[in-house]
Parts: C-alpha cells; sequence; structure tokens
C-alpha cells in the first residue's frame, strides 16, 4: 500500500494562525495529535500516513511553536486546549479521538476535561500527572532545554547534549529533528514546561470519563513512572508498553506507536 500524501495548512483561529498537518480521509473518523514541547506536528511526521489509512489524522503545532503564531498570553494547558476545540470547530470536526505525547497528554487530558463532547477518547503518551508533589519536584529543577545564545554557536551543541541521553545511540537525526524545532519556538523554549509544572491536573483529571489508553515509554525516565498514577485516577483506562520507547518515542518508534494507536482504536468500535 503506498503511503499517504501529507497535507498542510493554516487555520484563522482567535490567536493568529495555526498550522496544522493531515493524512487520510477527512470523513472518516478524526485523530487529532498533540505534540510535546518544545516539538511541533513534524514529531507525527510518520505517523500521520500509517494512521491516516483508516482515520483522518491531524497533527497541530500548538500554539507558539512549529509554524503557529505566538501566543498573545502566557503558556498555558488550558488555553492550548480552547484553540485546540477552535482548530476542530475550524476543520467542521464534531469529535475526535485525541492523542497527545508529553506536553500534549496534558493538554489532551484538558480538552476531555473541559469539552468532554469533543473527545471520544484519548491516548496518552508519556503523560505525566502534574500534582502538588510533581509541582514541588519541578520547580527545584532547572531548565530542562533553555540555553544562553552564543556567538560561536555552541548553544546549539549544548541543546543537543542537555537531551542526548534521553534519545536512542544513532539517531542523530531524532536530535537534528528536536533541535529545528526548539529554534522555532517563539522565543520561550520553556513556555511548554512551564505550562505543565503549573496545570492542576489533579483538579481535572476527575472529568475525564472517555476511554484512554496509556501509553508508556519504559526507557523514558521523566513520564514512564507516571503511568499507574494516571491509571489510578481514570475511570476507563488501559497501559500498553513500547519497548525501548525514550523520550522521542512518536518519531523514534513511529510503526510501533502507530499501532498501538490503531488497535486501541479498533477496541472501541
Amino acid at each position: 500500500m503506498s503511503a499517504l500524501r501529507i497535507r498542510r495548512a493554516f487555520a484563522d483561529l482567535s490567536v493568529g494562525q495555526v498550522h496544522h498537518a493531515s493524512a487520510g480521509d477527512p470523513a472518516a473518523p478524526a485523530v487529532l495529535f498533540l505534540h510535546q514541547s518544545p516539538r511541533s506536528w513534524a514529531e507525527y511526521r510518520a505517523v500521520l500516513p500509517l494512521v491516516g489509512q483508516r482515520h483522518h489524522a491531524i497533527a497541530m503545532d500548538t500554539v507558539g511553536f512549529g509554524d503557529s503564531a505566538p501566543p498573545p498570553w502566557p503558556p498555558s494547558i488550558e488555553r492550548w486546549s480552547q484553540v485546540a476545540a477552535e482548530l476542530l470547530d475550524a476543520l467542521g470536526i464534531r469529535r475526535a479521538h485525541v492523542v497527545g505525547h508529553h506536553t500534549g497528554g496534558v493538554i489532551a487530558v484538558e480538552l476531555a476535561a473541559a469539552f468532554p463532547e469533543r473527545v471520544a477518547s484519548l491516548v496518552l503518551s508519556s503523560t505525566p500527572f502534574t500534582d502538588e508533589a510533581f509541582r514541588r519536584a519541578r520547580a527545584e529543577r532547572p531548565p530542562i532545554d533553555a540555553v544562553e545564545r552564543s556567538e560561536d554557536g555552541a548553544h546549539l551543541m549544548q541543546m543537543w547534549r542537555n537531551r542526548q541521553s534521553f534519545y536512542p545511540k544513532g539517531r542523530p537525526d531524532l536530535l537534528e529533528a528536536f533541535v529545528l524545532d526548539g529554534l522555532k519556538a517563539s522565543g520561550d523554549i520553556e513556555g511548554g514546561h512551564r505550562a505543565v509544572a503549573s496545570y492542576r491536573m489533579e483538579d481535572r483529571i476527575g472529568r475525564v470519563t472517555q476511554p484512554v489508553l496509556l501509553v508508556r515509554a519504559p526507557d523514558d525516565p521523566f513520564a514512564s513512572p507516571h503511568a499507574a498514577e494516571l491509571a489510578a485516577h481514570l475511570h476507563d483506562a488501559r497501559v500498553v508498553d513500547i519497548e525501548g520507547g525514550m523520550v522521542p518515542l512518536p518519531d523514534q518508534l513511529p510503526e510501533a506507536f502507530a499501532r498501538a494507536v490503531l488497535d486501541f482504536l479498533d477496541g472501541l468500535r
């Protein structure tokens, strides 16, 4: 079967232009993909055509990242979820399955809590549970990706090195993709991490009643430990491990990632 063509476009929303990419039949059930920080839709570049074989697969650039407009307000999980709902409106999508990785998973939780009628199910990949203990721990950690610009470009190497131990060996393409997206992050590469750290998931997750798949990357030290905690707070959740998965899971192992999503969606029928 030949690979599906990816279509790219912009939607004019309340915040300005929001970029999105899609694959598959627009009349098929919609699956919205939300990326980690400071990545972009490109995190799902290899996933979209696979899921698009049976669904309308859409990956958006979160406001302030990729090719979407910079936010007119401080980075916020709640506001990002509102923009995601606006994009669904702009695309004429009444209801969608929502897939989120890291920060994208946190946005997905809020989208399901705030707009339950718009979300059919959730796939939360490497998603943290952001309660008071998480906020205290994050407050004590140094910035994750922020580096000071240098005239000789050494900051680019520092960005690479900051992430290198969390990425698979022999895959410089994944680190290149991270650096490229990080450089495009509206001047606030840490905005997504701050938004996650301030989000009170413990007050919102009880509103999530949709079926949930928790995708765990066992070699992701930031998010893997949170899967059991998330499952305990959700009404209908199951956990699946993708062996060898690390922080860049969707573009590290796109076939396995797409298969987990498709198997879950097939089971909902």
